[in-house]
C-alpha cells in the first residue's frame, strides 16, 4: 500500500503544483477536463501522439460505460456499415477465406470482375499490392481488396500446377451484397431460405426468391435466420409482416426520446400469411432476427427450432459527426408483442459474451396469443431446442480448410481416388454419399499434409466428416448452391423442422381463421 501512495505522491510532484492548482476551478466543467488532459498527454508524454488518436480514444471510452452496443464508427467501420446497409460494395467479387495462413478464394462471383478474369476456387491470394497476405485475417485481407469505385487493386495469385505466381491487376466494380444467401427446395414443397443479415435489399431479395421458389412447387418454408446478427430495424418488421396478416403487432419501442416510444404493426396484406413456417435460430441471431422471431413466437404463426437466439434487445441509431465518422448510439429497447425485452443482462461484459446460460428464475414472463409461456431477458427460446457443435477434430479440419481442399483434388483427379477410372467415370448427382472409398482417401490425403489425429477421434467424428466431405464435394462438382443443398439435407436443424411442419401447418391455418 506505501508503494502506490509513493507513486501518487511522486506523480503530483512530477505534474508540478502549478498545473493542479491553476486548472482547479476549470476541472469541474466535463469538456474543460476531456480539453485540459488532451493537452496535459500531448505535452508531457514522453513520444508525440496524435490529437485525432486521443479524441477517438476519448470518444470511445465514453460510449464504452453505457453498453456493449453502443460504439464510434472510424472512417473504415463506418464505410463497412454503409456497404452492409446499402447491400452493396466496390471490389473484385470472391469469396475468400483464411486457411491457416493461405488466403484462399472459395469461389468467383458470377459476372464480376475476378470471374471475367478467370479466377478460380482454390486459387491462393499471396499477396495485395505487394503486401503479404500471410499476417492478414480474412477481414482485413477483404478491407484491402475493397476500395472505391474505379480504382484498383493488384494481387499476386499462386495456382496449383503453375509453376509461378502470376499478377493480376483488377479494377474495382460495384458488388452487389446480397443477404439472401441461399434459396431452394428441400422437398417437392418445402423451400429453404438462408438470410445473412438485414440490410437495404434483403425484403426485396425474399420476395424475388420466394417467386422463384412458388414456381417450383413450394407450399411451406424453412427461413433460416441461424447466425444472423441482425440489421436495419425497418427491413426486421417488413420481413415479419410478410408473414401476418395486417394489423398485427409486430414490435414496440421505448426510448427517452419521444419519437423512440413507437409501435410497429403489419401494414400489408401478404401471400404469405398462410404459408406454413418453421424459423431456425441459433446463439448468433440477434437483434433484428430476434424482432423476426419473437413477432412470429408471439403470434403464434409458426414454430422457432434450434437454440436460444443471442439476446439484443436495443434499438442503435447511427449519428453522422462527420463525412466519413459516425457514432452508433443506443437510442430505445424493443418489445416483443408480448410486451418482453428479450435483452440480456449485460453488467458483467465478459458473461455477456461468452456465456450463455439463462435460467428461467426471476425473469419477466409474458404469453402470446394463445396463452402460451414465454419469457424475457434471455433472447428468444425456440419451440424445439435442437443444439450443434462441431467436434474439436472436425473444427480442425475447417480451421486447415482440409475438406475444401481434398474437394478440389479429388474432382480433378489429382488423388488416388480421383485418378481411379471407375470413380471419375461414374454419375453424380446430389444424392452422392462419401462412402468408405471417399473416407479412405480423405485419410491418404490428411497423412500426405501431415495433419496428426488419433483414430478414435476420427471415429467419434466421422458423422460431421461424411457431412463436411459431401458438402465440399457437391460444390465442386455442381456450384456452392447445391453443396449447400446437400448440407442442409443432413443438418440435425433442418431435419427437425421438416419433422415438425405439420405442427406449423396447423398454426398457419388457425392463425388465419383468428
Amino acid at each position: 500500500m506505501r508503494k502506490k501512495i509513493g507513486l501518487i505522491i511522486l506523480v503530483l510532484s512530477l505534474v508540478g503544483p502549478g498545473l493542479v492548482a491553476s486548472k482547479d476551478d476549470l476541472w469541474k466543467d466535463g469538456l474543460t477536463k476531456i480539453r485540459v488532459m488532451t493537452e496535459f498527454i500531448q505535452k508531457q508524454y514522453h513520444q508525440p501522439v496524435s490529437l485525432k488518436k486521443l479524441e477517438e480514444a476519448a470518444i470511445k471510452g465514453m460510449l464504452r460505460t453505457l453498453d456493449p452496443h453502443s460504439y464510434f464508427l472510424d472512417p473504415r467501420g463506418f464505410s463497412r456499415l454503409t456497404e452492409e446497409y446499402k447491400g452493396k460494395y466496390y471490389g473484385l467479387g470472391i469469396m475468400i477465406q483464411k486457411q491457416g495462413e493461405k488466403l484462399v478464394v472459395i469461389t468467383p462471383l458470377e459476372g464480376t470482375p475476378a470471374w471475367r478474369l478467370g479466377i478460380q476456387p482454390g486459387d491462393v491470394i499471396s499477396h495485395i499490392n505487394g503486401e503479404s497476405t500471410k499476417p492478414l485475417s480474412s477481414y482485413e485481407a477483404m478491407q484491402r481488396l475493397r476500395g472505391k469505385k474505379g480504382t484498383s487493386v493488384t494481387i499476386t495469385i499462386v495456382r496449383e500446377g503453375l509453376d509461378k505466381p502470376f499478377d493480376l491487376t483488377i479494377e474495382r466494380a460495384e458488388i452487389p451484397l446480397n443477404s439472401v444467401r441461399y434459396a431452394f427446395m428441400l422437398s417437392p414443397d418445402v423451400g429453404y431460405i438462408f438470410i445473412n443479415n438485414f440490410a437495404e435489399t434483403t425484403t426485396r431479395e425474399f420476395e424475388e426468391k420466394m417467386k422463384m421458389l412458388t414456381k417450383k412447387g413450394l407450399r411451406k418454408l424453412i427461413l433460416d435466420l441461424r447466425g444472423n446478427g441482425g440489421g436495419t430495424f425497418v427491413q426486421a418488421i417488413e420481413m415479419a409482416d410478410e408473414f401476418l396478416p395486417r394489423g398485427t403487432k409486430i414490435v414496440s419501442i421505448k426510448g427517452r426520446n419521444p419519437y423512440y416510444n413507437r409501435e410497429f404493426r403489419a401494414f400489408r396484406n401478404n401471400q404469405y400469411e398462410d404459408l406454413p413456417l418453421v424459423i431456425l435460430i441459433d446463439r448468433g441471431s440477434a437483434s433484428a432476427s430476434e424482432i423476426v422471431s419473437g413477432a412470429i413466437r408471439d403470434n403464434d404463426r409458426g414454430l422457432l427450432v434450434g437454440e436460444r437466439s443471442w439476446g439484443k434487445g436495443l434499438v442503435q441509431t447511427v449519428f453522422p459527426l462527420a463525412p466519413d465518422a459516425a457514432v452508433s448510439l443506443t437510442t430505445a429497447k424493443y418489445f416483443t408483442p408480448s410486451g418482453l425485452s428479450i435483452q440480456r443482462d449485460y453488467s458483467h461484459l465478459e458473461d455477456y459474451l461468452f456465456s450463455r446460460n439463462v435460467s428461467r428464475e426471476n425473469r419477466e414472463v409474458g404469453y402470446t396469443r394463445k396463452g402460451r409461456k414465454v419469457y424475457g431477458q434471455g433472447g428468444i427460446e425456440p419451440d424445439y431446442e435442437v443444439k450443434f457443435s462441431y467436434k474439436p477434430l472436425t473444427a480442425r479440419m475447417l480451421l486447415r480448410g482440409l475438406f475444401f481442399s481434398y474437394a478440389r483434388k479429388l474432382v480433378k483427379g489429382e488423388t488416388s481416388l480421383g485418378r481411379n477410372p471407375a470413380w471419375k467415370n461414374q454419375t453424380f448427382d446430389i444424392d452422392f454419399q462419401a462412402d468408405e472409398r471417399v473416407i479412405h482417401d480423405y485419410q491418404a490425403y490428411l497423412q500426405s499434409m501431415k495433419f496428426e489425429y488419433k483414430s478414435q477421434e476420427f471415429a467419434d467424428s466421422l458423422d460431421q466428416i461424411k457431412r463436411e466431405l459431401e458438402r465440399e464435394i457437391a460444390s465442386a462438382l455442381f456450384g456452392l448452391e447445391e453443396g449447400m443443398k446437400v448440407y442442409r439435407l443432413s443438418d440435425p436443424v433442418v431435419l427437425k423442422a421438416l419433422e415438425v411442419m405439420p405442427e406449423a401447418e396447423k398454426m398457419a391455418t388457425e392463425s388465419n381463421n383468428q
